[in-house]
């Protein structure tokens, strides 16, 4: 996984992550603080996705009973029930992914914060000086506080809560070696406890609390939803999606989980809010639906691929008006005679309207 992640952006994303945290641990010498804080930031740069995805996930809810009534009527007809969804799509303004883009966001930051958090791995081979190993998997500015505290392993440093943040749930109670980069045992230990009653504890008890956040920050939602909005898959992945939480949680460094567990208090807070505003649930639904009819009615701008399509056709039509409109020139041409101009109309109506009468003299002329 690190040789597929190991790429500029990615790193950098790490690197700075890693500085940040170290800059927040300089301030307030703890590092579970440091890990609250940090998460707070984030939360705070992704607020305004965040929100998106909250009303994009209204609109899709405003628009189910619509939905539903078109896959009811072309069940048989998977071509026609994908033409009428797009249709609808359009016509209501709804993008059908605006909600899932914020939330697969939240992912790789986890995965980012999980690179951070790990314990970096001696390296004794690149080290030049043996006073001073090098480490891999390490984030963190060489001359900062938390990379001496996480690489000597000062436990007054990342202890929080009684917990070394760095230890897992199924670490805790023991003394963890590491191995280096290149597996090997490299002689250094991760201090996570004397026994597993009771320094199991206080990890089982955040994993509890991880786990409890994410099921509640579901519900939560459900609640501001209507009734039906939900298919029974997604229903079935919100049931899931906690468990699976708990089930990796237990392997994770307590610092990840804490990080998801603040995450999920803080989108808690966030959507409390927005409940109490009034800018989603039963209320904003209406609102959206009365934006929908609203910009239903609105004469609809064409797109810029439809604007091409329809230059395109028009293209495509001139040969044949070009063809007509020269028959018929040709056409009120001929009526002049052969001695008609093709060039306008009222000149060679004049040599016309001569002719007769010149002609006429001569007539009488010679009779």
């Amino acid at each position: 996984m690190t040789g597929v992640l190991a790429f500029g952006p990615w790193q950098a994303l790490l690197d700075a992550l890693g500085w940040l945290l170290a800059r927040i641990y300089d301030a307030v010498p703890n590092f579970g603080v440091a890990i609250i804080v940090l998460t707070v930031v984030i939360r705070l740069v992704l607020l305004p996705l965040g929100i998106k995805q909250i009303q994009s996930m209204q609109h899709m809810q405003a628009i189910q009973p619509k939905l539903k009534e078109l896959q009811r009527r072309y069940k048989n007809n998977r071509q026609k029930l994908q033409e009428e969804q797009m249709k609808l799509y359009r016509e209501a303004g709804v993008n059908p992914l605006g909600g899932c883009l914020p939330l697969l966001l939240q992912f790789p930051i986890l995965i980012a914060m999980y690179s951070v958090l790990r314990t970096p791995l001696p390296n004794p081979e690149a080290a030049t000086d043996p006073a001073a190993p090098a480490f891999v998997n390490n984030h963190y500015p060489v001359d900062s506080r938390l990379y001496a505290d996480v690489t000597r392993h000062n436990n007054g440093g990342t202890r929080f809560l009684f917990m070394n943040l760095q230890c897992s749930l199924l670490q805790a109670g023991e003394r963890v070696e590491i191995p280096d980069a290149a597996g090997d045992p490299s002689g250094q230990f991760l201090d996570c406890g004397d026994a597993k009653v009771p320094d199991t504890i206080p990890f089982a008890l955040l994993l509890v609390l991880m786990v409890g956040t994410t099921f509640y920050q579901q519900r939560q939602m459900q609640k501001a939803s209507p009734p039906g909005s939900q298919s029974p898959q997604q229903q079935a992945i919100l049931r899931v999606m906690p468990l699976m939480f708990a089930f990796f949680g237990v392997s994770f460094p307590a610092g990840l989980v804490l990080y998801w567990t603040t995450s999920n208090v803080f989108q808690i807070g966030q959507q409390a809010f927005l409940l109490r505003a009034g800018h989603i649930g039963p209320d904003a639904i209406e609102r959206r639906l009365a934006e929908q009819r609203a910009r239903a009615n609105e004469p609809r701008r064409k797109g810029w691929m439809e604007r091409m399509m329809e230059r395109a056709e028009l293209a495509g039509a001139d040969p044949g008006r070009r063809a007509s409109g020269g028959r018929d020139r040709r056409a009120s041409g001929g009526g002049g005679g052969k001695g008609g101009s093709r060039k306008g109309g009222g000149a060679p109506r004049e040599r016309g309207a001569r002719r007769p009468s010149d002609g006429s003299s001569e007539g009488s002329a010679g009779g």
